[in-house]
């Protein structure tokens, strides 16, 4: 008679090799992160055109681009507790098909108080999307490349923000405005439907919640980890913990990391909502057209999406703390430029770029980090309660511009205002050092894959 064998999931997992139905779960997450991205930056790109139709001020339009963040920010906090109680795969397929229909209601809207509604009540489903994908790509992932996929997975989302730029300045002057929502509705209900047939639950998940064996081994199997023969306990390091997710957050000497990754995402998001919301605009008032505004306002987001590779083996190499500490210091210089006036367009461009290889491309170092603080039992939740708690500088970012231009501000002045938050991102992300253990901030180093 076999004895039973205790195996801890993490270690299968540790010990896999990627294959197609890891990086179709990558794949997956990742597209999810586009359309979540395309979204959130489409109010941004499409400001000018619906300034004009709407006949709304300038100033006002703070509004309409912090309505769809409020709703992320209650939906981040909510959907990422319930994810941690129902499972990451069942959240993420409903949270997807939400924002889908949501987007597709936005480009009905027949006046801005419309608008503004549709894009507070889509921003509920976009508030399930990131901290879901986010776990649930790491928790598929061998430590040696953990970091490395949660970046790239986390960087769809700035893809998806520039895509969003020039599919915006492409369609908005032959079909309006409303085709972009259109487009970035139909697309997430294909996806959804893909995930519903091909995505599966998290491992640790379902061994921390006593899923049945089968259901694990098979999935195991799907990723070819070498599963024992005979009869076997699937265990985890960690212990479920019972409570409110979001108190536990700050108990076991977590109190003071988590804070300080509150911070952190607090001022990067109110940066990177503040330049993809008012960038195009400010660009267009400046004297430029409306095509050459929005590209600026995707040099953003090339930017994030091209920095996000290099940051993350720099991460690999180097750990979180001392990387986002520079990347978050240029980024201070950056976003000063820009506001510069007289700058050259090439100029212009560079120090957007650069902007956005700091901003939108740290921010999957942060998130990254975040997952790799928190137990599974608070993955989620860590990354939405983080996320969450930067959502409202999203929401303060975009509003707090628009009043500041209302009230006279030059653009200089203004982006010099936003260089201090970037400063301040610098300064809290050096400070870790003496809040988070080192094991938090160092990853494993990556190795070849075939290892």
């Amino acid at each position: 008679m076999e004895s039973r064998q205790t195996v801890n999931i993490a270690t299968l997992v540790d010990q896999s090799r990627l294959g197609a139905f890891q990086w179709t779960i990558f794949v997956l997450c990742g597209l999810c992160l586009i359309m979540d991205g395309f979204d959130v930056q489409a109010m941004g790109y499409v400001a000018p055109a619906v300034i004009r139709e709407f006949k709304i001020p300038g100033p006002q339009m703070g509004l309409l681009f912090s309505a769809a963040l409020l709703g992320v920010l209650l939906g981040s906090f909510l959907f990422s507790m319930l994810s941690d109680r129902i499972g990451r795969r069942p959240v993420l397929i409903a949270a997807a098909l939400y924002f889908a229909v949501l987007t597709l209601f936005t480009a009905t809207a027949k006046s801005a108080n419309q608008l503004l509604l549709i894009r507070f009540v889509a921003g509920f489903g976009l508030g399930g999307i990131m901290p879901n994908a986010m776990a649930l790509a790491g928790e598929y992932s061998p430590a040696r490349i953990r970091v490395t996929v949660m970046m790239l997975v986390a960087n769809f989302f700035t893809v998806g923000a520039a895509i969003g730029g020039f599919i915006a300045a492409g369609l908005i002057p032959r079909f309006g405005w409303r085709s972009v929502f259109v487009f970035g509705g139909i697309v997430p209900l294909v996806i959804a439907l893909l995930m519903i047939f091909l995505l599966p639950e998290s491992l640790q998940f379902m061994v921390l919640r006593g899923k049945s064996n089968h259901k694990v081994v098979h999935w195991l199997k799907r990723i070819h980890a070498p599963v024992p023969a005979g009869e076997v306990v699937f265990v985890v390091n960690e212990e479920h913990r019972k409570g409110v997710p979001v108190i536990n957050l700050f108990r076991e000497g977590r109190g003071l990391g988590t804070v300080m990754l509150w911070i952190i995402n607090f001022m990067n998001l109110l940066n990177l909502y503040f330049l993809g919301s008012w960038l195009p605009t400010v660009v267009r008032d400046a004297g430029y057209t409306t095509a050459i505004a929005v590209l600026v306002g995707t040099a953003v987001q090339v930017g994030g999406s091209i920095g996000t590779l290099p940051n993350g083996w720099m991460i690999n190499r180097f750990g979180f703390r001392k990387v986002l500490t520079i990347v978050f210091g240029v980024a201070t210089i950056s976003i000063a430029m820009i506001g510069q006036p007289s700058l050259p367009l090439s100029m212009l461009f560079f120090a957007a770029f650069v902007a956005g290889w700091c901003v939108p491309g740290g921010q999957p170092g942060v998130n990254s980090l975040a997952a790799m603080y928190y137990p599974t039992y608070l993955r989620s939740t860590g990354i939405g309660a983080s996320l969450g708690f930067g959502r409202i500088g999203a929401i303060v970012g975009p509003l707090a511009a628009g009043a500041l231009l209302g009230n006279g501000w030059a653009h200089r002045e203004l982006f010099y205002a936003a260089a201090i938050p970037a400063l301040i991102s610098a300064v809290a992300t050096y400070s870790l050092r003496w809040v988070m253990p080192e094991r938090a901030m160092t990853p494993v180093p990556t190795e070849v894959l075939a290892n």
